[in-house]
C-alpha cells in the first residue's frame, strides 16, 4: 500500500505520507485485527440503517452487505491481507470494500465515526468474552460438584493459617468453592448486562446531524438501548475495566485452588493425585511428578492484575472525549481473556481428573487435636462451663496429649479427669472425625448431610 493510498483514506488534510515511526506507533492492525468479526457485524447493522433511513440508497446498501460477507470469509479463510499503512482494522475493511464494490463504499462511513466504530466493536468483543467465561466458570463448577458429590461424607482437615483447625469433608472444601465461581460468574453476568449499550451513532463524539435510527443498530446487534451520551459512548472503557476487575477475582480464586493442589500433591500432604494430563516429569529426577499446570495457573493472576492496572493507568488522566492513548486499551484485555480462558480450562481438566486420596485425608483429619473445639463444646452442652472456663480445660488435656504423645481421644478417662473431674465417658463420643463433622448441621455446615444439599442446589441451577 503506498503512501498516496494511505493519504487517500485519510482525505485531503496531509500532503505527505507518515515517517515508518509513525506509521509504526500509530499502527494498531497487529492486535486489532482480532475485532474483525465485531467490526463487519456493526458496519452491515450501519449500512442497513441507513438504508431503512432513506441516508443511503437500499441497492448501494445491499452491494456494502455483500461485500462485507466477502471479507469476513476471506479473513475468516486466512486469505485477508492486512496492511500496517491502513492503521486499524476498520481502515482495510473499507480499502478492501473500496476493491471490491467501488466509491459505493465510501457512504459506509456516513454518519459515524471511528471512534464510536470502535467502541461498539471493542463492547461486542469483551460481551463475548463474558459469554465465554461464564460457560468456562459453569463446567469448572460442574467438575468440583462431581468431586464434592463423590466425597460428601470423607473426613479431611480444615485449616486457618495452614494448621489444622477442625474436620470438615472433601464434599464441603469443594462446594467452598463451587461458591466462590459462582460469585466470580455473577460478576461477569452483571458486567454483561451493564455494558450492553452501544455506542454506535455517537460518531466522533457529537451525535451526528443526520437522521439516524441508533435503535434500530443498537437491536440488531443485541444491545438493550443505545448509550444516552455521545461523549462518554466513545471515551470510556469501564465496560473492560469491569471485564478486567472479575477477571482478576476471578484468576485469584484459580489461583487458591491451584496453591492448595501444589501443597495436596506433594509427597508431605499426598491428599491429592493429579493425572499424567496436568503433570510433568523432571529432567534429572525420575521420581518427580510436578504440578505444573496448577503452578501456571497460579501464576497466571499476575498478568491479569497486571492488564487491569495497565488499563486504568491509560484511562486515568483522560480528558473527554477521544484521546488516542486508548489505542492502548486492546492488547492487555486480549490477552487477560485469553489467559483466564486457558486457566479455566486448565483448572476444570484438572478437577475433573484428580483422584482424592481417601485413606491420607482421613489420617490427616484425626491428627492435630482436631476434635479440640467440639470438646469444648461438649464440655459447655453437658457440663454447663462456660466457654471461657471450658477452652482452658481443652486446652490444659491438649497440652496433656502432647506430653504423651497422642491425640485426644487416645487419652484415658483418668486422664481427662484430672485436669475436669467431671468429665465422663460420652466425651468420647464427640472425638471422633467422623461424629464432629456429622454434627456441623447448621445451614452452610460441613456435615455430609448439608454438603449434599447445597450439591443437589447447585446442580439444579447449573442445568
Amino acid at each position: 500500500m503506498s503512501n498516496q493510498s494511505s493519504n487517500q483514506m485519510w482525505g485531503g488534510r496531509f500532503a505527505s505520507g507518515p515517517d515508518a515511526i509513525m506509521e509504526a506507533i500509530n499502527a494498531s492492525i497487529g492486535f486489532d485485527q482480532r475485532l474483525a468479526p465485531q467490526d463487519i457485524a456493526g458496519s452491515r447493522a450501519h449500512a442497513a440503517m441507513l438504508a431503512a433511513t432513506g441516508i443511503v440508497e437500499c441497492s448501494d446498501a445491499e452491494q456494502m452487505r455483500k461485500g462485507l460477507l466477502t471479507i469476513l470469509s476471506e479473513i475468516e479463510a486466512g486469505n485477508f491481507e492486512f496492511s500496517a499503512a491502513l492503521e486499524d482494522i476498520h481502515m482495510n475493511v473499507e480499502s478492501r470494500l473500496t476493491d471490491i464494490i467501488g466509491p459505493v463504499a465510501g457512504r459506509l462511513h456516513t454518519a459515524r465515526s471511528r471512534n464510536d466504530q470502535v467502541a461498539t466493536d471493542f463492547r461486542l468483543w469483551v460481551r463475548d468474552q463474558c459469554d465465554a467465561v461464564e460457560a468456562g466458570l459453569t463446567a469448572l463448577m460442574r467438575a468440583l460438584l462431581g468431586q464434592a458429590e463423590a466425597g460428601a461424607d470423607w473426613v479431611m482437615p480444615g485449616f486457618t493459617h495452614l494448621q489444622t483447625a477442625q474436620p470438615v469433608t472433601w464434599g464441603h472444601h469443594m462446594m467452598a468453592y463451587v461458591e466462590m465461581f459462582a460469585r466470580d460468574r455473577s460478576r461477569f453476568q452483571d458486567a454483561r448486562a451493564r455494558m450492553n449499550e452501544c455506542p454506535l451513532g455517537a460518531a466522533a463524539l457529537a451525535g451526528t446531524g443526520f437522521a439516524i435510527d441508533r435503535d434500530m443498530t443498537a437491536h440488531a446487534l443485541g444491545f438493550d438501548r443505545p448509550m444516552a451520551n455521545s461523549l462518554d459512548a466513545v471515551s470510556d472503557r469501564d465496560f473492560a475495566l469491569e471485564f478486567l476487575g472479575a477477571s482478576s477475582i476471578c484468576a485469584m480464586h484459580l489461583s487458591r485452588l491451584a496453591e492448595e493442589l501444589v501443597i495436596w500433591s506433594s509427597a508431605q500432604f499426598r491428599f491429592v493425585m493429579l493425572s499424567d494430563r496436568f503433570s510433568t516429569g523432571s529432567s534429572i529426577m525420575p521420581q518427580k511428578k510436578n504440578p505444573d499446570a496448577a503452578e501456571l495457573i497460579r501464576a497466571k493472576i499476575g498478568r491479569i492484575v497486571g492488564a487491569n492496572i495497565a488499563l486504568l493507568t491509560v484511562m486515568k488522566g483522560l480528558p473527554l472525549a477521544y484521546s488516542k492513548d486508548m489505542q492502548e486499551d486492546k492488547e492487555q484485555v486480549f490477552d487477560a481473556a485469553d489467559t483466564l480462558m486457558l486457566a479455566l480450562a486448565a483448572m476444570e481438566g484438572m478437577v475433573r481428573d484428580m483422584t482424592a486420596n481417601r485413606p491420607a485425608l482421613a489420617a490427616a483429619a484425626a491428627s492435630g487435636f482436631s476434635t479440640a473445639t467440639d470438646l469444648a463444646d461438649w464440655l459447655v452442652r453437658e457440663l454447663g462451663l462456660p466457654f471461657r472456663e471450658a477452652h482452658h480445660v481443652t486446652g490444659s488435656l491438649v497440652a496433656r496429649a502432647e506430653a504423651l504423645e497422642c491425640d485426644l481421644p487416645d487419652l484415658s478417662l483418668a486422664e481427662m479427669q484430672a485436669v475436669h473431674g467431671q468429665i465422663t465417658t460420652a466425651v468420647y463420643s464427640v472425638l471422633g472425625v467422623e461424629n464432629s463433622v456429622a454434627s456441623r448441621r447448621s445451614y452452610g455446615g460441613t456435615a455430609p448431610d448439608q454438603v449434599r444439599r447445597q450439591v443437589a442446589r447447585w446442580k439444579d441451577l447449573l442445568v
